[in-house]
């Protein structure tokens, strides 16, 4: 663990992880890791998430582009490019796309990681999500 200021651009494709519908790119590396994770997360259009949840983690979610839903504690909610998401330890969440994909900046504290901190309310987890570290 390293105490140093991060400062860096997204988007290099090498950086992307593609786990079950998500593509992820870890902002914050494993070794830069303090309190805090962040990720830059797309949707493709046509996509169902699974339903997940974290124990310890608050989340947060501003979307930057584009639209879809947001599946809350079974509640749904429509969400647009501007629009944040605050989901408390324990919030079950899922994400549905139309014909346009969601663009997200998703933040966790303490930090949280595919493998740490991540459960699935429907089932196994996802094709990739136990045994990847984005980033």
């Amino acid at each position: 663990m390293t105490n140093s200021l991060v400062h860096r651009s997204s988007g290099d494709p090498d950086k992307v992880r593609k786990l079950g519908p998500y593509e992820i790119e870890s902002l914050i590396e494993p070794a830069e890791e303090l309190n805090t994770t962040a990720y830059r997360v797309r949707i493709a259009p046509h996509q169902t998430t699974r339903v997940s949840y974290h124990q310890i983690a608050e989340e947060l979610y501003f979307v930057i582009a584009g639209q879809g839903r947001a599946i809350l504690n079974g509640q749904d909610r429509p969400l647009r490019a501007g629009e944040l998401l605050r989901l408390p330890p324990g919030t079950t969440h899922g994400f549905i796309t139309d014909a346009e994909a969601l663009e997200m900046l998703n933040i966790h504290t303490p930090g949280c990681r595919p493998g740490h901190d991540v459960y699935f309310a429907d089932g196994p987890a996802p094709e990739g999500f136990m045994t990847a570290e984005p980033g």
